[in-house]
Formats: C-alpha cells, structure tokens, sequence
C-alpha cells in the first residue's frame, strides 16, 4: 500500500525546520512564506520552490489547497477588551476582534477560509504565561471554540534529541474529532563534543577584553545573587538554549579551549546543535547565521510529532468521542545530525 503524500504549507518558515522535518515523511510542501530577507537566502538555498513574502500581504485564495499547516509564529500580545461593546458598535467580533493586527491573525484567517484537515503550531514555552495568560487564552479559544478545531498542547524538551536545553510548546490541532498524542522523544544521549569541529578558525575566539568582560559581567551579578553570566560548557554534557542574541558576544554557550580563551559555537556547529544536517547550506554571514539558528525550530522533534500526525490522519475523524489514545512506541530510525 503506497503512503498517502500530504500536502502541508510552511508559515513563518524561517529556514525550513518545520519543511525538512516533513518532507522526510513524505509530505510536499505547496506554499511557502517568510518575511526576512536573510532567512528568505538560506530556505530558497536549501529547498526548491518559491517562497513568498510577508504573509498579511497575500490573500488567502493565493495559497493552494493543502492538507496540514506548519507555523513556527512570533509571540504577540492581544487585546482582550469586552466583545458586547464592538457588538454594539457593530465592529468586528471572536477572533477578529481579538487577534486582529497580530501574526497570529494570519494563521486563524487562513485556516478559517482553507480548513485545513490539521495544524501544528511551534513557539517559546513562555507563551503559556506571556500577558499573564491571555496571549495562550485567546489562541486556544480561537482555535476551538471559533474555527472549531480540536487541539492538543505540549512543553517539550529537546535535549534528549540535541544537546542543549530547549523548551517549546507545541500545540496541534485537527479540524474533526481526531484521536492524538504528543510521543516521547527519543533519548539520543547528545553531547555537545559531538557537534565540534576539530579545527575552528582563530577569528571564534573571545578576544581578551570581551573574555575579562564577560567575566566581570557574571561575578558582579553573584555578587547580587544572581545567576547571569556566560555558560562555559562541559563538553561530555549539554549546552544552555541557543537564542537568536547569540551573535552579540555568545555568552550563554562558551567551548574552553587548553590555553586559550574560550570561542563561540560556529555557525555549522549551531547548525547541528539544532539538529539540521550537515548537508544543510549556510549562504549567509555569521551573524544572520546565528539569529537563524537560535530562532529555528528543532526538525528531529517535528519529525516525531509528525509521525504521530500522519497516523491520526489515517484515522481521521473517526474518534468521534474525542477519547484520546495512548502513546505509540516509535521504531522510526533517528540519527543526530541528519534528519532520515
């Protein structure tokens, strides 16, 4: 029996987590949007197919049919004013007035005018909490009770995948009653010695004051009781999260080095902190390389969501009680720097 071939579109694509993670499940990705010009470099590099500008510029009949939307979406608030007063004022209303000017927005029009048979949604564990709630609040109302699609949400952690810690939510929704869950991500054992050059060009090295600085910088902070400061990392462990500011002096992830100063994680080495391959093409300078990396989304974790998604597909609509099954023990081959 020949696997069904999903079409899924990639919103807010970044450099193509979510597009490498798919199309090794067989999945083809008919639409592709992201806004920033550096990021829009290194996808078009690696992927064939256009991709598309600022998504609150096209409109929705622009984007062809498609089975599954991916969006790795920037976190904003909302507004949560009283829904009775813009009735009466016979202004917009649900989540056209509660998302209205945000990214988020652009998702819910889309999935509203395609109904799409599934989503899956990436960003900061932080979303939870961010406004005090309301931001997650007013997400999951729209999702469910608005467009009417029966969702699940997870933290998961990626350090059993990638050597580093890093949280993320991830919420999945299906547009019938469809049975889901989030699978436990394999524990690879990474360690971050494993993603090292053995020759890394002197110009990653701390320079002598930024090295004093950052030093200075973190024991004034003890000095408080505080624990910032730089993360010079064990090398047979784990790395702090890597975060789009990594360029700015790499801080929070340190390689000491025998008689020298420690260096920063070259872009490369960011490439496969984060899991993507080494055939993977980095066209743009460092710095864009560093943001790109510390804001993508892991492709090893989207797999394994996404093998989970294409077996609820098989099933879809089916559940028609909503009753949600229990884990399915994966027997999918994973390799560290390589999604299979």
């Amino acid at each position: 029996m020949q696997p069904k071939h999903y079409k899924f579109i990639d919103l807010f694509a970044g450099i193509g987590g979510f597009r490498l993670a798919l199309d090794s499940l067989g999945c083809k990705c008919v639409f592709s949007s992201e806004w920033n010009k550096f990021s829009q470099q290194t996808y078009q590099a690696n992927f064939e197919g256009e991709i598309f500008g600022d998504l609150t510029k096209i409109p929705v009949q622009n984007i062809p049919d498609f089975d599954i939307l991916t969006a790795g979406f920037p976190c904003q608030p909302f507004s949560i004013a009283g829904v009775t007063k813009h009735n009466a004022l016979g202004s917009k209303h649900g989540f056209e007035h509660e998302t209205q000017g945000t990214l988020f927005f652009e998702i819910a029009r889309i999935l509203k005018e395609k109904r799409p048979k599934c989503f899956i949604l990436e960003n900061v564990k932080n979303l939870q909490s961010h406004n005090k709630g309301k931001t997650f609040a007013v997400i999951l109302k729209t999702l469910e009770e608005e467009l009417g699609y029966q969702t699940y949400h997870q933290i998961l952690d990626a350090r059993s995948v990638v050597p580093q810690n890093r949280k993320r939510i991830f919420i999945v929704g299906f547009s019938q009653p469809t049975a889901f869950t989030f699978p436990k991500l394999p524990n690879l054992n990474p360690k971050i010695k494993d993603i090292l050059d053995a020759k890394v060009d002197a110009k990653y090295t701390l320079s002598d004051h930024l090295w004093q600085y950052l030093q200075d910088y973190a024991a004034k902070h003890r000095e408080k009781g505080n624990g910032f400061g730089y993360g010079l990392t064990n090398l047979d462990g784990i790395a702090r999260t890597l975060s789009a500011r990594y360029y700015k002096d790499g801080a929070e992830i340190l390689i000491p080095q025998n008689e020298k100063n420690p260096r920063r994680l070259t872009p490369r080495e960011c490439a496969r902190l984060m899991g993507f391959p080494d055939r993977f093409k980095i066209p743009v300078s460092d710095t864009q390389a560093y943001r790109q990396f510390g804001n993508a989304v892991v492709p090893i974790v989207v797999k394994v969501i996404g093998e989970e998604i294409l077996k609820s597909l098989d099933t879809f609509g089916q559940n028609k009680t909503g009753i949600k099954l229990s884990p399915v023990q994966l027997s999918i081959p994973f390799q560290f720097t390589e999604v299979v």
